[in-house]
């Protein structure tokens, strides 16, 4: 976990009293859905290209091996050097030492939420080596000495107003005003010189592809360019899952990856990067290294093999009732939202993690609007069910369940205590709705709980049945 050892109720709690963060959040989450839901619409073929897409993946996941030896054969020969990790550890150690070993003083780095998710970031600063994010969100992420609150806009948390702020303290350039197109200048001006200077540019892959070892970067901003292309040094950090078989099926996947993410047909820059420079390119690395990295993916080919169809949308969290109201830091992992909390148990370990998977109501928006059909909801509840096998839940919990499934076997004893409750609760009721009741403190302290109406369901429905009015 990233954030101390504060629980995800404290986390969430301080969230929902950040009336600036909810804005913020409103702001990009609220565009994000509203341009997936045009451009969705004006393509007809996108249900039968999600099943093509789960098709595609489930595949290179049950063929894992021969395609990464295909790769890893197809990448060496185009020049490349592929280097492999098991850990997270050894995956920083492999991307430092090609560092140190090209002197590097400074990195110029790509949006890559794998570097987040081994502890890069860290790794450089530990060994001396100057870090610089090229990605806007992740550039104003790195001036604030935060984390990636989103994993397609790392900088949701932020207001525009917040962002003039601090790039009026931190940029040599100040921007002429608080106007976006003025930000992205004064961005642009302070970036510049680091890109040209750079020793070592290191970028992640949305894609691998097996039959070329080439791979595939997509952005809006042209930073993954300016990052792989002027240093002598070009490394790749992936996880294993990102291979697909062929150029054809990666576009196949690029149609469902801009859609989901940021309601395009395609992004401004989709590049495909294979080998060092040659003698007859105008530029480009003298030495490309990929380092392909499983911290637990072939673990959980084995547990969750859905999981690994993920091609790293953002498009749960946008739709995400509980990632809408508190963001993505209160979840306290690399990966937040839907599919962090089933991915997050994984990586630290379902004791470490064990409150994310309850941060859903289960309502299915996540898997509705998955690209590739990853039923989150169900992976969800199968760590909710994990956890309460293994003992996990606090003892409060497991009493508390226990009380009211006492209570649920026992019909008539149910229906009396429902009917006692909704009497009780009415008598909190102010103009239809309860703002505070004893015991219900975790609703009512945000917002109003609808008051009950003056029968159960039951008994609605038994005079229903005979006739009269529910």
């Amino acid at each position: 976990m990233q954030v101390g050892m504060t629980s995800f109720k404290a986390r969430a709690k301080s969230a929902l009293a950040d009336a600036t963060l909810k804005t913020a959040i409103d702001r990009t989450a609220g565009n994000a859905e509203t341009k997936r839901a045009t451009a969705v619409g004006e393509f007809p073929q996108f249900d039968a290209a999600r099943r093509r897409g789960r098709k595609i993946k489930d595949h290179v996941i049950a063929n894992l091996e021969h395609y990464l030896t295909q790769f890893e054969r197809n990448a060496i020969a185009s020049g490349a050097k592929v280097h492999w990790a098991r850990t997270s550890q050894e995956a920083s150690r492999i991307v430092i030492d090609i560092c140190k070993a090209a002197n590097a003083k400074s990195v110029t780095r790509s949006k890559s939420m794998l570097g987040e998710e081994i502890g890069l970031p860290h790794a450089l600063e530990a060994a001396g080596i100057e870090r610089v994010e090229t990605d806007l969100a992740e550039h104003i992420v790195q001036l604030a000495d935060e984390t990636p609150s989103h994993i397609v806009w790392p900088a949701m948390h932020k207001t525009r107003e917040q962002v003039a702020e601090l790039f009026k303290s931190q940029h040599q350039e100040l921007p002429a005003s608080d106007a976006i197109p003025d930000l992205v200048e004064s961005a642009r001006k302070d970036l510049r010189r680091k890109f040209l200077n750079a020793d070592v540019g290191i970028s992640g892959a949305n894609f691998l592809i097996a039959d070329t070892g080439a791979i595939c970067t997509v952005t809006n901003e042209g930073n993954a360019e300016l990052t792989t292309t002027p240093p002598k040094v070009h490394i790749v950090t992936a996880g294993i899952e990102k291979l697909v078989p062929s150029l054809g099926h990666a576009f196949m996947l690029l149609r469902l990856l801009v859609r989901s993410a940021t309601g395009g047909d395609f992004t401004q820059y989709t590049t495909f990067h294979c080998g060092p420079k040659r003698p007859e390119d105008a530029d480009g690395p003298e030495e490309f290294h990929i380092v392909l990295v499983d911290n637990g993916r072939t673990k959980m080919r084995r547990e969750l093999p859905e999981m690994l169809r993920c091609i790293r949308c953002g498009a749960c969290m946008n739709h995400c009732v509980v990632y809408r109201q508190i963001g993505g830091h209160a979840y306290g992992a690399t990966y937040p939202g839907p599919m962090g909390s089933v991915l997050t148990p994984v990586l630290d370990g379902l004791k470490q993690s064990r409150e994310l998977p309850h941060a859903c109501t289960l309502n299915g928006k996540c898997a509705e609007v998955c690209p590739v059909e990853i039923p989150l909801p169900s992976l969800l509840r199968g760590w909710r069910e994990r956890s309460w096998k293994e003992g996990l839940e606090p003892v409060t919990v497991r009493a508390g369940i226990g009380g009211w499934a006492f209570v649920a076997r026992r019909p008539g004893l149910y229906h009396m205590a429902t009917a006692i409750a909704v009497r009780l609760m009415r008598l909190f009721k102010r103009g239809g709705r309860i703002a505070w009741m004893p015991f219900a403190g975790g609703w009512t302290e945000y917002r109003d709980l609808p008051a009950p109406p003056k029968k159960t369901f039951i008994n609605a429905y038994h005079a229903s049945r005979r006739g009269a009015k529910p």
